[in-house]
Parts: structure tokens; sequence; C-alpha cells
């Protein structure tokens, strides 16, 4: 499998974000951060084998699964994109995963959910590494 363009990997963030009602522009302008669902859920995968092209494509069909738990308002699965490397960034993962949630309830609601427990049940045995960053907006002052 080769790794997407820079153009592809946008064109699918694109793509995410009209489904989940939110454009490109909106996702950008301060104006419009109500229509952002505020509470994200970014995992990195770092995969057993590597270079099993085979592994990665379960691993991508396993993601997919988590789309359709009622809680997560849009879902962003990629690669590592084919950006210019410099020292800030880490390409070392596999796959990841971006979820976002209307709050903390939502996210927690998924954790427990059969779709996200069975998609750990059959890919869990795929990585070597997972790591999760949760965010939730900042208190303003």
């Amino acid at each position: 499998m080769t790794n997407p363009t820079r153009r592809e990997v946008l064109a699918a963030a694109a793509a995410t974000l009209a489904g989940a009602g939110i454009t490109a522009e909106a996702a950008a302008s301060p104006a419009s951060k109500a229509t952002i669902p505020p509470v994200v859920h970014h995992v990195f995968f770092w995969l057993k084998n590597p270079r099993s092209t085979e592994d990665l494509a379960r691993l991508l069909t396993g993601l997919r699964t988590l789309g359709a738990i009622e809680t997560v308002r849009a879902i962003h699965i990629g690669v590592p994109a084919d950006t210019e490397q410099r020292g800030v960034v880490d390409a070392s993962y596999s796959a990841s995963e971006i979820l976002f949630f209307d709050d903390v309830a939502g996210q927690n609601a998924y954790q427990v959910h059969p779709i996200h427990q069975q998609f750990v049940k059959d890919c869990q045995h795929l990585w070597e590494r997972v790591v999760v960053y949760d965010v939730q907006p900042a208190a303003t002052n």
C-alpha cells in the first residue's frame, strides 16, 4: 500500500468534515467554533508488522466501524501524510483516528460501546503501541 499524497489526505479530510456538516472554511473560522464538536479523541497506532499492507488494511477496516457509534459526530481515519519531514514531525505511526464528540459523556459512552469493544477485540493483536490524546476546549478568562 502506498502512502497517500498530501492532496489525497487533504481531500479526504475535507470530505470527512463535509460529511459531518463542517466545511474546511468553517473549521478554520473562529465564528463557527460552535459547529465543530468540542471533544476530540485522537489515537495513533503502531502496527507490530508495520510493512504488512494486510495488517494495515485490517486495522483501517476496523477503525471505520467506529463511525457507526451514536455519540461519534465525525471521524477521520488516516495514515502519515507525505509532508515535509521536519524535526517536529513524527510520522512513525502506522495509522490514526480522530473522533469528535459533543461532550466527555459522549466519549465515555463510546469507550464502553459494543462496536468499540468489538474493534479492540478484533484488532488489538495487530498493534504494538497505541497513544491517545483526548482534547477539550480550554477555559477562557
